[in-house]
């Protein structure tokens, strides 16, 4: 209370620092519940295969963007077929990329995928208007494409897009569909991407031969096991694989999928709180400093307390005490003001259109709550000990 202005700077520092890692924790929990969600909302009987081989504790190189090309249409149609894998009842393949989409003036970059004509089966898409294309269009190179609801809003407004022409790199489509409006949905936006014949994306588009993921749909979960074995036993056959150390793919379920995603996110999340952390060493580097001076502004203090009967453990007690108080004050505050900018956030982004919710563990609270008394301490320790192994009869002569 006798310096004021420079215990509010040090409770400051302490504040930032604890508000900081509320609001990384709690942001960094609703993002991965919201991928979470997204991700568990395309169905519980699907399977995905991807190109590459991984741990199955990990996602595979190509969910982290390398491109790998051990995946291909052959295998897809492998897949279908009854005797290889008979609790699959549908399939589809995916080929992404992006590129400049082109409208009578207007001129905006959107993703693109090639998929199949099952797409609409596996995703449970619905259009709003016009169709999907066919079997027979998937392979057949015809310049044909379904605008999600957003892309069909940004090139025609409220106008009717299908039969209208569009320009997507230097190739001409025929817009013949649009879907309706269905979100994110895992870590991609359906309603900001075209779709058009998958081979059509390969062959045309993006000069490949090889796809980014085939998602299978199980006629049951509870014969997820099963369809997993058949078709890592079927791609074996098709790539000519004898041991599974020599495996080119992996094949994942929902659960192995938001296992791998909640690894990936859980440690993004805990290394930026580890860097938040960082901004609390500082804090706390600016409470030794505090109580240093302090300690210094209170020599007679201390020896005249000494020369009644306090004991050095007295001492040491009473400054570590206020060391503690003061991180624990801005602990307090951190706390509030981490809760109220971390709901805050949620509610913005909720009014932008995500499902976005708002989740402030009690961990996150007991971790910050628990930093504070530990810098407190930790810091308070040696300007503490200082305070108590002063001489008292130098202590009393100090001016």
């Amino acid at each position: 209370m006798a310096a004021k202005f420079r215990s509010f700077l040090t409770i400051l520092g302490i504040v930032i620092g604890i508000a900081s890692v509320i609001i990384i924790m709690a942001i960094g929990t609703s993002a991965q519940e919201l991928i979470l969600d997204q991700v568990r909302g395309v169905g519980s009987n699907l399977i995905g295969v991807l190109p590459g081989a991984s741990e199955e504790s990990g996602p595979p190189a190509s969910a982290l963007g390398v491109v790998i090309t051990t995946l291909k249409y052959d295998d897809m149609k492998a897949l279908l077929q009854k005797n290889n894998v008979p609790n699959v009842v549908d399939g589809t393949a995916y080929i992404s990329g992006n590129d400049t989409v082109q409208y009578e003036g207007i001129d905006k970059n959107y993703t693109f995928q090639g998929t199949t004509a099952s797409y609409i089966n596996v995703e449970n898409a619905e259009i709003e208007s016009g169709r999907f294309f066919t079997k027979e269009e998937e392979t057949s190179l015809a310049r044909l494409a379904v605008l999600g609801s957003e892309v069909a809003a940004d090139l025609f407004g409220e106008g009717d897009a299908v039969g209208k022409k569009i320009k997507i790199s230097d190739q001409s489509f025929e817009v013949i569909g649009i879907f309706k409006k269905r979100g994110s949905t895992a870590f991609s936006n359906q309603d900001t991407t075209v779709f058009m014949p998958l081979f059509t994306a390969q062959k045309i588009m993006l000069g490949v031969d090889y796809l980014n993921f085939i998602r299978l749909k199980v006629d049951s979960e509870d014969n997820i096991d099963r369809a997993k074995a058949d078709v890592t036993i079927t791609l074996r056959d098709q790539h000519g694989i004898k041991k599974e150390a020599d495996d080119d793919f992996s094949v994942r379920d929902q659960k192995a999928g938001l296992d791998a995603i909640e690894n990936v996110t859980g440690a993004i999340k805990y290394f930026l709180v580890a860097i938040a952390a960082i901004s609390l060493m500082v804090g706390g580097v600016g409470i030794m400093n505090t109580m240093l001076i302090s300690v210094n502004q209170r020599i007679r203090e201390v020896g005249l307390r000494k020369a009644i009967g306090a004991k050095n453990s007295a001492i040491l007690f009473q400054f570590l005490i206020e060391s503690v108080v003061v991180t624990l004050i801005g602990g307090a505050v951190g706390i509030l003001g981490g809760v109220a900018i971390s709901a805050l956030a949620a509610l913005i982004i909720q009014k932008l259109g995500y499902h976005w919710p708002f989740i402030v563990t009690f961990s996150s609270i007991f971790l910050a709550v628990f930093i504070s008394a530990g810098i407190g301490i930790f810091f308070g320790i040696y300007p503490a000990r200082k305070a108590a192994k002063l001489n008292i009869t130098e202590a009393l002569r100090y001016e």
